[in-house]
């Protein structure tokens, strides 16, 4: 029985901006489902986007990770620093070897991306053992080009290779017959992508699953790709008479697409205000609902207020619906802003975090209580992992951690990140919220804020 990897690139749809929460939660379901590889765009924005490599690296267990890079020697850096948690880590290689794409996107000659191919590829091994090679467009490209791309890859370390057809240009038995040819003439086997703008991926990709040296198909939820969904029932229902198989976990592959299919479903693009997770209690709210509807979404969302708190939350949503739609984030934030304001017992005072790919991240961090400096050191999966740690160790006691969100308030390289803490104590609800262009300053001000709410309640009620 042949089996057929998975390599989902859920999170790696152009026109879906996931907020840091719906990301880690896609992630994480995917992993749960038991998807072979889970595949993450490259480093764009690398305070944020290294904090969530390394994230989602501290949950995923048993899936491969892979980050793309390849366009600049920077790109390959940054992937390998993101990775440097994950338990099975990969980069993803990612150049167009089509005429068209080499001139106009990575304005390269043929000659020149060859030698780029083995220069990125190289440099990605020295710092990852397992390196995949990706063809885009790889079905429109010179058919001498791509067998020498592919054995410049191989040559240069790369461990596996994709073959695109990003355009749907081929039928699914041409296709078939194609990434068949390529695998043959590189000695590796061969994952495939195939775009479904003409209803054909599913059938793509089984047919080339056949092939004896296709060892992987790139699926997706949602989005112009082979479906996961599909693509998982397919070989269930017809792989034994094909001698093909998968590791995805059938049992539960219906419910966990549904719940990502929600997230995806409800995704805004850049400019949406509305932001909804994948829970079971998204909602979205406006300025003509009522205060009891409004309280209610809030108790959804596991917090207990007193009173006045509501008074207080229902004032201040107000404020926000009268100028856009609040969802789940941002009624977080208000609950986190207005709702159970208490003395500061703990201060940040100061903190330094270390990271790096070839060292394990450390905290140090200084509160001030009562006058008083209390310091804290620990080593952590991340750098908001190890200041965590550290904090616990400060304060004396463990909260658990029941929802972690960063995001950026404001644009630009000196964007203000704005970070929110859930903690729960004694089964009930904390929130805080913390606003830095450091965005492990603002992790750890939001996790102090929410700390401070918990040990005032619990003096107030002794």
């Amino acid at each position: 029985m042949k089996k057929i990897v998975i390599l989902d690139t859920t999170l790696c749809r152009e026109n879906c901006h996931f907020s840091f929460k719906e990301k880690i939660e896609i992630a994480r379901q995917l992993d749960r489902l038991n998807v072979d590889v889970i595949e993450l765009p490259s480093i764009q924005a690398p305070k944020t986007d290294v904090l969530l490599v390394r994230t989602v690296s501290s949950l995923v267990k048993e899936s491969i990770l892979s980050v793309a890079a390849g366009a600049t020697m920077e790109s390959i850096e940054q992937a390998a620093l993101a990775l440097h948690a994950a338990k099975h880590p990969r980069i993803r290689i990612e150049l167009s070897v089509s005429p068209v794409g080499m001139e106009y996107t990575y304005h390269k000659k043929p000659a020149k991306m060859l030698a780029w191919i083995s220069e990125a590829v190289a440099a990605a091994k020295e710092r990852c053992a397992d390196v995949e090679f990706c063809a885009l467009d790889a079905t429109r490209a010179e058919a001498d080009f791509l067998k020498d791309a592919i054995q410049a890859a191989v040559a240069a370390g790369a461990c596996g290779i994709s073959v695109c057809d990003n355009a749907g240009q081929l039928l699914p038995d041409d296709f078939a017959a194609f990434a068949q040819r390529v695998g043959e003439s590189s000695a590796l086997p061969v994952s495939v992508y195939f775009d479904d703008r003409n209803g054909l991926a599913c059938a793509a990709a089984v047919l080339s699953a056949k092939q004896d040296r296709v060892l992987g198909v790139k699926t997706a939820v949602g989005g112009n790709c082979v479906s996961l969904e599909v693509f998982a029932d397919l070989v269930k229902n017809c792989g034994v008479s094909y001698g093909l198989s998968t590791n995805v976990r059938i049992t539960e592959l219906h419910r966990i697409v549904k719940q990502i299919q929600w997230i995806t479903d409800h995704n805004g693009n850049e400019k949406n205000t509305v932001s909804v997770s994948g829970g079971d209690h998204g909602f979205v709210l406006d300025a003509h609902d009522a205060r009891e509807d409004v309280i209610g979404a809030v108790a959804k969302l596991g917090y207990d207020l007193s009173e006045e708190d509501c008074a207080n939350v229902y004032e201040e949503f107000l404020r926000v619906a009268s100028k856009k739609i609040v969802g789940e984030r941002e009624l977080e934030a208000i609950v986190a802003s207005v709702a159970m304001q208490v003395p500061a017992t703990y201060r940040l005072k100061n903190y330094v975090v270390n990271n790096g790919n070839i060292i394990s991240s450390s905290a140090q961090i200084t509160l001030t209580r009562e006058d008083r400096d209390m310091q804290g050191v620990s080593l952590g999966d991340g750098p908001i992992d190890a200041a965590f740690l550290a904090l616990e160790g400060i304060i004396g006691q463990h909260f658990e951690l029941d929802d972690f969100q960063i995001q950026s308030v404001t644009e630009g390289t000196e964007a203000m990140g704005s970070a929110l803490v859930k903690l729960r104590s004694g089964g009930k609800l904390y929130s805080g919220n913390g606003i830095s262009t450091d965005i492990i300053c603002a992790s750890i001000r939001a996790y102090v804020n929410a700390v401070n709410k918990i040990v005032y309640e619990e003096a107030s009620q002794s």
